[in-house]
């Protein structure tokens, strides 16, 4: 018996896929906890799955309907198992394999949005064997302070914020213990502000103070300090500038289902795109959940809402286990 009335004329059976060997294994297991727990409450049945216990290409997917995708980081985030679950032809929440790889390089997202004319800071791509002088070119053309950040990394892990020439050697050492490349980007100061979409809805704005420091892994994770202002007290015109930068650059990379953009408006009031996340955190301090709660979207449905994209995506046909559209 279920205590909230669920979108679908039936149960699902549904993959969980959570866990992992990326950096953000943690995060990725609160996320699939809290995933699990609004499924189950609406009455489906889950299966949670971690790549890092149980190899994919030997799991049987043939009881499944659909799969959740709650992996964050590589192999959940860069597009190698939407690609495994498009052969097993199973159902799967968030983008395409294409598009999750092109998201989750944020060298390779940048420079689409420079072709589609999403604004975004100047950047330069170094990579871990670059010579000295090639890093203080890239440097001096981007210009002080700047942001370090891998090239394929969530939750802020490796991100640095260098105002000094001194300061860039150890934030290069910290980018690339998360892989081979990595970016220098211009620093945009101002305040930090995110955007959720569902597939071409967008959720109410959130402003991001962090308190001391920057919104690092600590100030998503850990502290307790950080603030997530849903009540914005600004123009009209600026938040419609923000809503668009948070939704051009998620149909500039062509992300389904749930994703989140991240902004910075400078203090001239003109927003710049950081990045895309095309499958956001599920926790109790995550950014989707909340705006989409004020959006009259409660959690167990903004779940199902996401399975409901993917199975009218994939599956044409079945959305007939749907009891009332998604949208």
């Amino acid at each position: 018996m279920t205590s909230k009335p669920s979108l679908f004329h039936r149960p699902l059976h549904v993959a969980l896929l959570g866990g992992g060997r990326s950096a953000e294994r943690a995060v990725s297991l609160d996320s699939a906890a809290t995933v699990r727990a609004a499924l189950e409450e609406v009455g489906h049945t889950v299966t949670p799955i971690d790549p890092a216990a149980d190899r994919l290409v030997d799991v049987d997917w043939s009881p499944f309907d659909v799969a959740f995708l709650a992996l964050h980081g590589t192999e959940g985030e860069d597009g190698q198992v939407q690609s495994l679950l498009e052969c097993v032809r199973v159902p799967y929440t968030g983008s395409a394999p294409r598009e999750s790889a092109l998201a989750f390089s944020k060298s390779s997202a940048k420079t689409r949005f420079r072709r589609e004319r999403v604004p975004t800071p100047h950047w330069k791509v170094l990579h871990e064997g670059d010579h000295a002088s090639t890093i203080h070119l890239a440097a001096e053309a981007v210009g002080y302070p700047l942001v370090v950040k891998p090239d394929g990394q969530g939750s802020s892990l490796g991100v640095t914020i260098v105002e000094q020439p001194e300061q860039l050697s150890r934030a290069l050492s910290n980018c690339f213990r998360f892989g081979s490349l990595g970016l220098i980007e211009a620093y945009v100061p101002g305040t930090e502000w995110t955007v959720g979409v569902l597939d071409d809805m967008s959720l109410p704005l959130v402003r991001i103070d962090a308190g001391r420091g920057f919104y690092d892994y600590a100030a998503k994770y850990e502290r307790g300090d950080t603030r997530y202002e849903l009540d914005v007290d600004l123009p009209t015109e600026t938040q419609l500038a923000i809503f668009h930068a948070g939704v051009a650059p998620c149909r500039a990379v062509g992300t389904t289902g749930i994703a989140r953009a991240d902004v910075r408006l400078d203090e001239q009031g003109r927003p710049w795109v950081l990045e895309v996340n095309t499958i956001p955190g599920f926790t109790s301090h995550t950014l989707v959940p909340k705006p989409a709660a004020r959006a009259g979207i409660e959690f167990a449905e903004l779940c199902e809402r996401a399975l409901a994209s993917a199975l009218s995506r994939d599956m044409p046909g079945s959305a007939d286990v749907l009891d009332r559209p998604a949208a």
